[in-house]
């Protein structure tokens, strides 16, 4: 009982340590993870993250004791059930997150085990002598003799996701050498300064952040104008707004001010501007003229002083 105290004991002052270095948390399922892919996944993080393991019961009751003088770790205790671990980082999450999961194995069907995904048998010539036919019949895959060897005929479903694999499936599937299946670390949660998330929002990008920020700050501006309160962002539209009716009243009465005089003199004297508009495209238009009738010169010069030359 003294040794079984003793190593509870370390445990628990090496899971509050990892608490109060690190504050970045990957509660991580491992399922049907062997201990060489632990291994391989514990060498690859070396250096940024740390991995801890430990039965669920001794882990809450940890977190309990700790709760009191750590309240901010009490968010963790609903995801410490079924078969998980803890992975510690101050690392990019994002970054630490690619690490975790791209360790995967393919894995063969077990019956009774639950299927992460729809799995499918191949059309095409198995190889298989025709005396396993009721193989295929049995689970409804159309076959055909071929050159004495058996032929699915058609892709077929054998197993739906989230379903269990039945023993006949499971023994076909292996008979055809097909691993279905890719097993690994899988995130299961994200803590990170007290906040606590789905792995998913790692993905989310700084565009996509700016696009629904931008989005929401529109929505507030349209509802403040349509309802006459003000907001800090729709006061630069009011401003704007503002300017543009006093401005309508400059130019509808006899009062003026700096910003209204240039516009009530283009209403009053449209010749005026409406002249100065061609006359810049006649300058410009001689310009051009002009340029071209030099260059046509230098030309000219050029010829005359290639021919005289001959005669010197």
């Amino acid at each position: 009982m003294g040794g079984i105290n003793e190593k509870k004991a370390e445990y628990f002052n090496k899971l509050r340590e990892l608490l109060e270095s690190y504050k970045s948390i990957f509660i991580v399922g491992v399922d049907n993870v062997s201990s060489q892919q632990m291994h391989e996944v514990r060498q690859t993080l070396r250096g940024k993250a740390v991995i801890l393991m430990g039965k669920n019961t001794m882990v809450r009751k940890a977190l309990r004791d700790f709760v009191e003088e750590l309240p901010v770790f009490e968010k963790l205790l609903p995801f410490v059930r079924g078969n998980i671990g803890f992975v510690f980082t101050n690392e990019d999450l994002k970054t630490i997150r690619d690490v975790i999961i791209e360790n995967r194995v393919a894995a063969p069907a077990r019956p009774g085990a639950v299927a992460p995904l729809d799995v499918f048998i191949p059309a095409g010539n198995t190889g298989m002598e025709p005396g396993k036919t009721s193989f295929f019949q049995a689970l409804g895959v159309p076959t055909k003799i071929s050159r004495g060897t058996i032929e699915i005929t058609n892709d077929v479903k054998v197993v739906e996701k989230d379903s269990k694999v039945g023993p006949s499936e499971a023994q076909l599937l292996n008979m055809l050498n097909i691993s279905p299946f890719t097993y690994g670390l899988t995130v299961v949660q994200v803590f990170d300064d007290g906040q606590v998330f789905p792995a998913d929002i790692l993905d989310i990008t700084d565009d996509e952040l700016l696009s629904h920020f931008t989005s929401a700050i529109s929505t507030i501006a349209q509802i403040s104008l349509a309802a006459g309160y003000p907001t800090l962002p729709s006061v630069g539209h009011s401003v704007v707004n503002h300017y543009k009716n006093v401005l309508a009243v400059s130019i509808a009465t006899d009062y003026s001010f700096e910003g209204s005089e240039a516009i009530k003199d283009r209403l009053a004297n449209p010749e005026a501007y409406a002249a100065a508009a061609p006359a810049a495209g006649e300058a410009s238009a001689g310009a051009e003229e002009t340029a071209a009738a030099a260059e046509e010169e230098d030309e000219e010069s050029e010829d005359d002083d290639m021919g005289f030359g001959l005669f010197d």
